[in-house]
C-alpha cells in the first residue's frame, strides 16, 4: 500500500467468535517499519511478534513478548520466486503455531487456485517448509 500501512485480522476459534474486532493480538506479523511503529504496542504481553526484517531500520523494542525475525522477502527473491514470500511467511508461522496440518494447507490451495494453477502447489508447499527452516528466535520468554 502507498503511503501507509495495510493490516487484516485473522480470529481462529474452536468456538463462536463474537466479534470480530481485536485491539490486542496473540500474534503480530509485521512486514515494514510502519506497521511495527504502530502495532508492535498491540501485541499481548507473552504474544509473539514475527517480522520481516526487509525495510526495517528500527527493531523491536518490547521486552514482554516473544520476536522472531523471518527474511521471507529476501528468500523469495534468492528462489527467484516472489510470489511465494507470503507462503515462507506462513511456513515461519505454522512452525511456532502449528495450527494447520499440511493437508488443510493442500486442500486450501486447491481450492483457491483455479485448476490451471495447481502445478504451483508444490513450490507453494516448499515454500512453507522454507519458511519453517528460516526463522530466527531474536527474544524468547
Amino acid at each position: 500500500m502507498r503511503g501507509g500501512t495495510a493490516n487484516v485480522s485473522v480470529i481462529i476459534s474452536d468456538e463462536r467468535i463474537s466479534s470480530p474486532i481485536i485491539n490486542q493480538f496473540d500474534t503480530a506479523i509485521i512486514l515494514n517499519q510502519q506497521s511495527l511503529d504502530k502495532f508492535e504496542s498491540s501485541v499481548k504481553p507473552g504474544g509473539y511478534l514475527i517480522y520481516d526484517p526487509n525495510g526495517i531500520t528500527h527493531e523491536p523494542t518490547r521486552k514482554d513478548i516473544n520476536i522472531y525475525k523471518i527474511a521471507a522477502t529476501a528468500k523469495a527473491q534468492e528462489l527467484g520466486i516472489s510470489k511465494v514470500f507470503n507462503m515462507v511467511v506462513l511456513g515461519g508461522f505454522l512452525k511456532l503455531k502449528p495450527i494447520v496440518d499440511k493437508q488443510y494447507i493442500h486442500e486450501g490451495l486447491e481450492h483457491s487456485l483455479p485448476q490451471r494453477h495447481w502445478n504451483l502447489i508444490p513450490q507453494n508447499e516448499e515454500a512453507i517448509e522454507i519458511g519453517k527452516g528460516i526463522i530466527e528466535c531474536v527474544q524468547k520468554l
